[in-house]
């Protein structure tokens, strides 16, 4: 009877562990694809530096 007891209770402590990761998975997934999204569809500082004296290298080049 004890020993049913404590399987129960260590099956419950690992098993909410498993919940715990499922949930935070599920719950950060929509903030995740909604930055990769405004990433992909925006520019950065960076990369409008880069663009724009790549633009001005093929320009010099003709």
């Amino acid at each position: 009877m004890i020993m049913r007891i404590v399987v129960l209770l260590v099956t419950g402590f690992a098993l909410s562990g498993c919940v715990t990761q499922v949930v935070s998975t599920i719950v950060t997934a929509p903030v995740k694809v909604v930055s990769k999204t405004v990433d992909v569809m925006t520019t950065s500082q960076d990369e409008a530096d880069r663009n724009r004296g790549r633009a001005a290298r093929r320009a010099e080049k003709y």
